[in-house]
């Protein structure tokens, strides 16, 4: 391929950046994507970061919690993932700037990295693109709610805190959701479930036929073994979940499953339960050789 295309999930803040340009101030791709971006920087010759942000608009600084600032070059609201919206339109917004990659920068193919929901971005964005913009090898998808989320879950009653049979961490997330949700939701949270994804999932059918997929899942909290539907979980998606393992044949054809046992969701739970980063699926060089493993990876066999 001839660049690598970073997209980050739910809620997250990321700048545009490419190969040589990224925010000069802070974390240089966004508190997501940064360490992932330097280890795939050293082997690649070309890696952007979709640009992302809480609500519509312009990526120019993040000043909440582990930010950026001083962006090399901001791109237009039209090309900007809203990243607490609805699906389908992040995957307008991302086959836009996709588009853009192609027309500006010349680049014909991509293989693209998603944390989260910028799995369910990217592949809303594959439907929208319709054999458009630049052919698209390979999607690797790092703790993507592939049929439903902790948060969404909750929200639907599909899980409850009696689910959590009492353990102390898990009955911690499940408590703040509901308040999360409602600060930082205009959709999206209502949209990772497994009541929305069934059918979301469905419609998505044929759209992954001649992509190679990659899905990574980590499960860091386990103490308990069911409700698969929450246990082992990763602080926001199960690992169930994560390994898309109820996502019929019919929508996704072409897929290697991974696990990463001690890893959370991200560095806001490993910072919250007293993790270091690298416990953080985009923070783990554990999980850096699995994403270099997919991205040199021949086609699954039958493929």
């Amino acid at each position: 391929m001839d660049a690598v295309v970073l997209v980050s999930g739910g809620a997250a803040v990321t700048p545009f950046t490419s190969a040589d340009r990224a925010a000069d101030q802070g974390l240089a791709a966004g508190n997501t994507l940064t360490a992932l971006r330097a280890h795939l920087r050293e082997r690649h010759a070309a890696v952007f970061t979709a640009p992302a942000r809480i609500g519509d608009g312009e990526v120019r600084e993040d000043a909440g919690w582990q930010g950026f600032s001083d962006v090399a070059e901001v791109l237009p609201a039209e090309m900007t993932v809203n990243a607490v919206g609805q699906i389908d339109a992040a995957g307008v917004r991302l086959a836009a700037f996709l588009r853009w990659l192609a027309e500006e920068r010349g680049v014909s193919s991509v293989d693209l990295v998603a944390h989260s929901m910028g799995g369910l971005f990217c592949r809303a964005a594959l439907r929208e693109l319709g054999g458009t913009g630049p052919a698209v090898g390979r999607l690797v998808a790092l703790g993507t709610p592939w049929h439903g989320s902790l948060l969404g879950d909750l929200l639907t009653g599909e899980i409850t805190a009696a689910d959590a049979h009492d353990d102390a961490p898990t009955l911690s997330i499940l408590g703040a959701a509901p308040t999360y949700a409602a600060e930082n939701s205009q959709g999206a949270a209502d949209q990772v479930s497994a009541r929305f994804l069934g059918d979301w999932n469905a419609a998505q059918a044929g759209i992954l036929d001649d992509i190679d997929v990659t899905v990574i899942a980590g499960g860091h909290f386990d103490a308990h073994r069911e409700p698969s539907s929450l246990w082992p979980h990763d602080g926001l998606v199960a690992m169930r979940s994560a390994l898309a393992d109820d996502v019929p044949a019919t929508v996704l054809p072409r897929v290697r499953r991974h696990t990463v046992d001690g890893d959370v969701h991200s560095i806001f739970f490993a910072d919250g339960f007293g993790l270091p980063w690298e416990r953080a699926l985009t923070w783990d060089p554990a999980v850096f050789a699995l994403v270099d493993s997919a991205l040199a990876a021949p086609p699954p066999a039958g493929a």
